[in-house]
Parts: C-alpha cells; structure tokens; sequence
C-alpha cells in the first residue's frame, strides 16, 4: 500500500467534483477519472483522518466486481490505464486507486436491494412489517433472511444531506417507466449473482446499493464504485446464526465500528452532535477500521 492520501491534487486534469471518497476529474468531454482517496465518511459527515489503503481496497473491490458482473449489465469502464492520463509526478496519487470511466448521464437514483433485515429496515419492519412500502411476512427478527430480495429505491441527496427512501413510482416519475424498470431489473440480477459469489466465499451481502447512468445511445449502464464495503453490508457467515437467534446483527465489513466508535466519542466532555468537524480518530480506531475492510477484500478475492 501506498502512503494514506486524503485528498487528490491533480492539476494536469480539471477536477469535476470531490465526493465524500472520490474525486472525479475531467478527461476529454467523454472520460472521468475516478481517484479513490483514503477519506472515510460516517453521518455523512467526513473525518479529518484517512484510513491507509482504504482507496486502493475500494478500487480493487470494485474491479473485481465489475468483472463478476460483466455479463449482466454494462458497466461504465474503459479499459485504459488511469496513469495514462496523468504527468509523471502525478502517477504517485492514482496508481492503484483509480479507475477511467466513460462519461455518462448519471440517474438521480440509488438502486438499494436488501436481501435481509437490517439497521433502518429493521426499525421500519417493527413500526409496519414492511420495508419502504414493501409488505413483508410477519415474524421475521432483526438480521433475518428475507424471503427474496427486495428493491428499495432512495432518492440521490446533494453533498451532506441524507438520501431518502422513494418509492418504485417516484422513480417512474424521475427517469421514465421504460428506465426505471430496467433499473430495478438490473439491480435485483446483480444483488443476486453477486450474494451467490460472496456465500460461496463465507460472506453474506446483507444490503447494497447501485448506481446507473445512460450512455450516448439512452442504454442504462453501472457506474460509480460496486458492492465495496462504502456501500454494502457484509457479514461473515460464521457466527451468523447465533446473531440470528439472538436478534442483532452480525459484526460486518464495513464502517460500523467507527460508526460505534462515533457515537460513544466527546468533543469538549460532550457527546459528538453529527456536525463537522468530527472527533479526532485514534490510532486504534484508524487500525481496526482499516483491517475490516482488508479481510471483506481478502475473503472475497482469496
């Protein structure tokens, strides 16, 4: 792994926008280049300290799903090496954490897919025994399988808000009901294949979400990062059942330690209150965070 690097500083490229991990520069009017940084996010709020190797594990993940999953759905890839596009002194901060994409038409839609009851679909389970408008049977527990994945769209929010739980309808008014269905389609496909790899594996993909642009032609095409643990729940599948009978969800693969870790922090004697700027992250915490999504990647790709 390279030296952590929170954030990018290109000037051989225009930059088009820093995310809460990426930042996206301009390549041409028809490629972006995607450096993932070691910036983590929790509350929507950004840490001040990055996690050593977070970027490249995300960029391999993703790679290495991308591939998986070719044959369902295209994917906004080129093909090209990232340093190809940069100066010499520039290749430090990309090899390794970068991906070259076509320049797509993004959809205002994260496409969720849960195929267990988890962290809020469990609160909104108990309130209704439904998940976003999603009737379910009743006497399911906390971290249960569901009986087939669901598809629970949620609205795209500008940088520092919330997104939100939207239904499948809203989505027809947003991108058109031809789009929406392929999106839903494709989403469910992929969740599926990708939940079928992972066990194989000892993992269990208790939740994800997916993003789609259209390329020139109008055709809806996976962009964005896939299935990293930024944007999935893993869990081991040892120990899965006890967790089960016991109603709580397994420990996963992603930020939920820091998140743990965050909601128990203090800033001036006081509880943290979710705004900027965040508690400052320990060692420790830097480590064990680090290691969570180290072993989601080793476990997957052996």
């Amino acid at each position: 792994m390279t030296s952590a690097l929170h954030t990018s500083s290109l000037t051989s490229l225009p930059l088009l926008a820093r995310g809460k991990v990426r930042d996206n520069y301009a390549v041409g009017d028809d490629r972006i280049l995607m450096v993932a940084t070691d910036r983590i996010s929790a509350f929507d709020v950004i840490m001040g300290e990055p996690i050593p190797g977070k970027g490249e594990l995300l960029t391999h993940m993703a790679l290495f799903w991308f591939g998986k999953l070719a044959h369902l759905c295209p994917n906004h890839l080129t093909g090209e090496l990232p340093d190809s596009v940069v100066t010499s002194a520039e290749i430090q901060q990309v090899v390794g954490r970068s991906m070259l994409v076509r320049r797509l038409k993004p959809l205002p839609i994260e496409a969720v897919v849960r195929g267990y009851l988890a962290g809020s679909g469990w609160q909104e389970y108990q309130q209704s025994q439904s998940v976003c408008g999603v009737p379910l049977p009743a006497g399911l527990t906390n971290s249960a399988r569901l009986p087939q994945p669901i598809y629970t769209p949620a609205s795209k929010a500008a940088a520092g808000e919330h997104d939100e739980n939207i239904t499948y309808e809203r989505t027809v008014e947003l991108v058109g009901a031809e789009v929406a269905a392929k999106v839903r389609e494709l989403s469910l496909a992929l969740y599926t294949e990708a939940a079928k790899i992972a066990l194989a594996r000892g993992l269990i993909i208790a939740d994800t979400k997916f993003e789609f642009g259209l390329d020139e032609s109008g055709r809806v095409v996976l962009m964005d990062e896939v299935l990293t643990p930024d944007s999935s729940r893993y869990w081991p599948v040892e120990g899965y059942e006890d967790a089960l009978r016991e109603g709580r969800n397994p420990p996963s693969f992603d930020k939920q330690y820091l998140r743990d870790w965050l909601e128990q922090a203090r800033i001036h004697g006081k509880p943290w209150d979710k705004t900027p700027p965040a508690p400052r992250l320990p060692q420790e915490v830097i480590a064990r965070t680090a290691a969570k999504y180290r072993e989601a990647l080793d476990r997957l790709t052996g």
